[in-house]
């Protein structure tokens, strides 16, 4: 008797818990638009319906399903927005401009059914317009497997009414777009590529390496390359000879692409070169819609990593206070994209040897040398912890043991690592690998961001000289120690990718080292 009592209280419990699943969550009412205008019809629910958003569903409510646009004044700037979004790196194409300015230059004399379907096309085309200014067109989680954003919400429903009643629409839409200086960058960038005329110039083939005073065919289109996009000034007579000035204008070239300024005509030139205007339009239009998916504004004190530039920055109060050249992951093992929090330093750390380079490197090198790991100071572990002789290492099942690299100068995360929360396991880290970072093209890890010169940020990023001087840490390093420490100040870190900008009136293109620039644009355009 007492089970079946049990039993029917527990029923009684999840049926409550069920109805109360069930519930319809009230949504917080918006403030009541205020119609000022004299004529203002009635908007059948069927039509609004007919939309199938929810979202204007929910606004029109606020105007007691009447038409709001009967203002003249805002209906223009709504129009003039949605026309000229392409000024913003958008596609009028997707905010119906045509259908509703066929309304428009009929207003006077439509009917009511047309007055209150153009209403709700401006609301809700001037709605998307907001969300896309805001957040961006598409969502880069769906787009990315390896891209961690923090998420953006916007009430855009409450701002319109608001800026409506206000008469603030024009405000709203600049507030909504990003406060950084990238993205100012990228919006001058793309009036700048609009300011070319159309380029008509042949590809340029590549057959040697160009340097100066070399004779080549391929100088006169290289030539009106420089002439087109004011790398080189004045006249030219279009010669195959790679005098002086074409020489300093190609310097010019490759200092704005981030290539090796060093006049040597090469691929990687060559490559930037053939980049037409058109295409590099579609890259500054990508970057914008990337730029949207970021916070609009950043964190007081923050790292920021630019993937293709190969570059880090740590700005504190607005001051860039330290630079440094990185190393990030290959095509095939990129450095995921991710906004996170610096938590910790690690000193000496170990390492331990991860899934994909177990599989794809030690494994088959182990086949060939059985001593591999030992020559690199890694030890095998078996599941119980202990150590296991090379020569009984179990070929057909590598999975089941750790492998952990000793600390160390020769380490492979060197002698250093910053910890952030991440889903991907990766981290900043000095390197084995030095010389890299002489290198121009960095695209050469396995998905972490190694650093150039750590010790000296660590001791930067403690900013405790009583606490943490360089003799300190250089006592650390000498004990070969694993040695963790907080990072009390709070940075952000900004692991992001982007490819173009302008500075000083001067367009900026990196390598699309992941490529993802056209597959982007393409997209957006769809």
């Amino acid at each position: 008797m007492n089970k079946l009592y049990v039993l029917l209280l527990l029923s009684l419990f999840i049926s409550c818990k069920k109805k109360n699943q069930d519930i319809p969550q009230i949504e917080k009412p918006l403030p009541a638009i205020v119609i000022t205008d004299a004529k203002s019809i009635s908007i059948d629910t069927v039509l609004i319906n007919s939309f199938k958003s929810k979202m204007l569903k929910q606004f029109y409510l606020s105007s007691d399903n009447k038409t709001i646009w009967g203002n003249p004044a805002k209906r223009s700037y709504i129009l003039s927005q949605l026309k000229n979004s392409e000024e913003l790196g958008l596609n009028p194409n997707d905010y119906h401009v045509k259908k509703m300015k066929s309304f428009e230059v009929r207003f006077n004399i439509l009917s009511d059914r047309e007055l209150a379907e153009y209403d709700l096309l401006l609301t809700h085309n001037f709605e998307k317009y907001i969300i896309h200014l805001y957040e961006g067109k598409l969502n880069p989680k769906y787009l990315y497997g390896n891209w961690a954003l923090e998420d953006k919400s916007f009430d855009v429903n409450t701002a319109l009414v608001k800026s409506f009643n206000r008469n603030t629409i024009d405000s709203l839409v600049q507030n909504i777009q990003p406060k950084t200086q990238t993205y100012k960058q990228l919006l001058q960038a793309l009036k700048l590529i609009n300011n070319f005329p159309e380029d008509d110039i042949s590809t340029i083939g590549f057959t040697e390496k160009i340097i100066l005073n070399d004779t080549n065919s391929s100088l006169i289109n290289i030539k009106k390359r420089l002439l087109y996009w004011n790398d080189m000034s004045g006249n030219d007579n279009l010669t195959e000879i790679y005098d002086q000035k074409t020489f300093e204008s190609i310097k010019k070239f490759q200092a704005r692409h981030g290539l090796p300024a060093d006049g040597v005509i090469g691929a990687s030139t060559i490559h930037a070169l053939n980049f037409s205007k058109e295409k590099r339009k579609h890259q500054i239009i990508a970057n914008l819609e990337r730029w949207r998916w970021y916070p609009n504004e950043l964190s007081e004190n923050y790292f920021i990593i630019n993937i293709p530039n190969f570059s880090l920055h740590v700005v504190e109060n607005q001051d860039t206070t330290a630079v440094r050249n990185v190393v990030v992951g290959t095509s095939k093992r990129r450095t995921p994209v991710l906004t996170s929090t610096l938590k910790s330093i690690v000193f000496n750390p170990t390492w331990t040897v991860p899934p994909t380079i177990l599989k794809e490197d030690v494994v088959p090198a182990m086949k060939r040398n059985r001593n591999y790991l030992k020559n690199k100071n890694i030890t095998i572990y078996d599941t119980a912890g202990h150590v296991v002789d090379p020569a009984n290492w179990n070929i057909n099942k590598p999975r089941k043991y750790r492998y952990i690299q000793s600390p160390g100068y020769y380490n492979s995360l060197g002698l250093i690592k910053i910890m952030f929360p991440n889903n991907y396991s990766v981290y900043l880290h000095d390197t084995n690998h030095r010389n890299y970072f002489e290198r121009s093209n960095r695209s050469l890890s396995s998905g972490c961001v190694r650093v150039e010169n750590p010790l000296e940020l660590a001791q930067h990023i403690l900013d405790d000289s009583k606490n943490w001087p360089k003799e300190r840490i250089d006592t650390i390093i000498a004990s070969k120690k694993t040695t963790t420490t907080k990072i009390t100040k709070k940075y952000k870190l900004y692991q992001w990718y982007w490819t173009a900008w302008s500075e000083k009136n001067e367009l900026i293109f990196r390598y699309d080292v992941y490529d993802l620039d056209e597959d982007l644009y393409s997209k957006l355009r769809k």
